[in-house]
């Protein structure tokens, strides 16, 4: 009940600690390469390059090394090993360490955890570099129409396409027309009419 959260306040606090280089990294593929592709483009190479990164450390690497160690595994166990763990599945059918002659077995039970713990972070990371890719949040097709009209009116805005804050002009359709009309926000200090102001001067307040 308690050691579940915690690990999971402590996976989201080292994940937003990562997005700090990995949002540089993409700030400089778009700097470099922003004039040649799409946006959407440098976020596909942008993933592509963190996703790599995930399956060489995280999946291949540690893999060879489970390979060697335990006597009873090949490659193909023990990259299946570092899936299941990586994706939180846990079936538990293989467990590092538990031969009995196992040298250094407590130094390896401790490593393991830690690789556990990093690579669990590094997960995070990708799937928050996948998440933030609006055309590939494939979460939003799965949204009611009420749900994006009763719901947070600042996250409807943030969603809204071309959406910028707070207006300081109101359209008003005329009947096709399209006629403006602009309600303008003036300083208390300042008194004097502007001068796009039409109205008389016995009208004004």
């Amino acid at each position: 009940m308690l050691g579940i959260p915690l690990t999971l306040v402590l996976l989201t606090a080292l994940v937003e600690r990562l997005m700090v280089p990995t949002t540089m990294l993409l700030q400089c593929l778009n700097s470099r390469l922003g004039h040649l592709y799409q946006p959407f483009n440098i976020r596909l190479l942008h993933l592509f390059l963190v996703g790599s990164l995930l399956v060489c450390l995280f999946f291949l690497t540690p893999a060879a090394f489970f390979a060697t160690l335990e006597p009873e595994w090949d490659f193909l166990d023990s990259l299946y090993y570092c899936f299941i763990s990586l994706t939180t599945i846990g079936l538990g059918d293989y467990i590092p360490g538990d031969s009995p002659n196992q040298p250094y077995r407590p130094i390896y039970k401790v490593a393991t955890t830690g690789y556990l713990l990093v690579g669990l972070t590094f997960m995070m990371l990708t799937l928050t570099v996948f998440y933030d890719i609006p055309q590939l949040n494939f979460g939003l097709f799965f949204l009611m129409r009420s749900d994006e009209t009763t719901g947070d009116p600042e996250k409807v805005r943030l969603q809204t396409p071309g959406a910028v804050g707070p207006k300081y002009t109101q359209q008003l359709d005329d009947g096709g027309v399209g006629r403006r009309a602009v309600v303008r926000v003036k300083s208390r200090r300042d008194d004097s009419p502007s001068p796009e102001d039409t109205t008389p001067v016995h009208a004004r307040p």
